[in-house]
């Protein structure tokens, strides 16, 4: 559907995490008054029947990821892992829980958010939610000759990747290296293939007034293993959050959750 411009700028301002749904809302409503075209009118209308409405919008927990299902040229691991995290989410009736927390006047900022990032692009934001998942795969060096074209090193935006003159082999800088499977890719002879594939995780990021970016856990995660964590969290955000408490806050107050949650103390 067409936007005016005004009205196209007027939805920009509405807050990130919920613009999609807002710009959804405002279409339906001048759909079903038969308009083929966004005015400022039908934004402004909207918003107020969405702000007093708010509380009915809210289902207690937000799940982002940065496409769809295989939209992402740079896709690392290839599972719906964000379908198996929204059962997880469904199941904890996170909106009941808040309501006996808050009360009936709930707002977006009150819902606990995970977010799926397919590469280390992190175009959905992981650093900045309850939990951020982020594809990885870590590279490895093989016992393929190396032909020394050069493309891994090309290929590395980080520059973890080093061909040097007195080396049969490519050396690689982990320290540096983000895991995101573009010099296995772009490798042609094998000499860097993929090795552990799964997900780095992040835990307690947050906007608001007291802004925080979520610390990563330490190592690859599997699929199962994510899942495993997103319970742990929920549970442990179910136990402990009063009165709408975010996550990131009760975690930055309690130093054994982290090493709980990886085992690692």
């Amino acid at each position: 559907m067409e936007w005016d411009s005004d009205a196209d700028k007027a939805i920009q301002k509405v807050p990130f995490f919920v613009r999609k749904r807002v710009r959804s809302r405002v279409e339906e409503a001048a759909r079903a008054a038969g308009r083929s075209r966004v005015t400022m009118a039908d934004v402004t209308a909207a918003r107020e029947r969405f702000l007093k409405k708010m509380d009915k919008e809210v289902k207690g927990y937000q799940i982002d990821a940065c496409f769809g299902a295989g939209g992402c040229p740079n896709r690392i691991a290839d599972t719906d892992i964000s379908g198996k995290i929204e059962k997880i989410l469904k199941s904890a009736d996170l909106v009941g829980f808040l309501r006996e927390q808050v009360g009936e006047n709930l707002k977006f900022h009150h819902e606990f958010r995970i977010t799926v990032s397919d590469c280390p692009n992190a175009c959905s934001q992981p650093q900045i939610k309850d939990i951020g998942i982020i594809g990885a795969q870590v590279p490895t060096i093989t016992e393929n000759e190396c032909i020394r074209c050069n493309a891994c090193v090309e290929a590395c935006r980080e520059g973890a990747i080093v061909l040097p003159a007195t080396s049969e082999t490519p050396e690689i800088d982990f320290s540096l290296c983000v895991k995101c499977g573009q010099c296995v890719r772009a490798c042609p002879t094998g000499t860097i293939a993929a090795g552990k594939t799964g997900y780095r995780v992040l835990v307690g990021g947050k906007l608001g007034r007291h802004p925080r970016l979520a610390r990563e856990l330490p190592g690859i995660y599997s699929e199962a293993e994510v899942l495993d964590i997103v319970r742990r969290c929920i549970d442990y955000y179910k136990a402990n959050s009063k009165n709408g408490e975010r996550f990131a806050e009760l975690i930055e107050k309690d130093e054994n959750f982290i090493p709980e949650l990886t085992g690692k103390k």
